[in-house]
């Protein structure tokens, strides 16, 4: 790691907001990606559309980038950031089997965005256990993680 300074800590060890008034605004970019794991009915259910509350991906896909957009209200320390993009890609996945979500949010600012493409996986993955979990309540949510992170002082990320 090239930095393990955990900078929502202050001096005292107490959390604090990150100060990022005097940092440059460049573009940034985040990409994440989650996965559900499901039974192979399930995963035919929402192929066909057959789900009892109706459209799984769609309605998923909204959830995800309206979450990306409210990171800041469900994560204390986060900035309010004014997002110039969210995409949510679900795709299925027959070696889970199951779905497998991407989620990238861009912007040009001061501060990054992974937390917005955590966020809009996150919230990808469970509005599609919900809108499932009728006909399988053994779905598993896993692997959220950060795939790439473009721009700011740190650089580029990739997993």
């Amino acid at each position: 790691m090239a930095d393990s300074k955990l900078t929502h800590i202050d001096q005292a060890g107490e959390a604090h907001m990150v100060d990022v008034g005097d940092k440059a605004e460049t573009g940034r970019s985040a990409t994440a990606e989650g996965f559900v794991r499901m039974s192979p009915e399930t995963l035919a259910l929402i192929r066909e559309g057959n789900a009892k509350k109706g459209d799984v991906i769609g309605t998923a896909r909204l959830a995800g980038i309206m979450a990306a957009k409210k990171t800041s209200d469900l994560i204390p320390l986060c900035h309010p950031l004014m997002l110039t993009k969210v995409s949510v890609d679900i795709s299925e996945d027959a070696s889970l089997p199951g779905l497998r979500v991407t989620a990238t949010a861009k912007l040009t600012g001061k501060t990054g965005v992974e937390m917005e493409a955590l966020t809009a996986v996150s919230v990808t993955c469970l509005t599609i256990y919900d809108m499932a979990k009728a006909a399988d309540k053994a779905m598993e949510i896993s692997g959220i993680r950060l795939l790439e992170k473009t721009g700011g002082k740190s650089g580029h990320y990739k997993a």
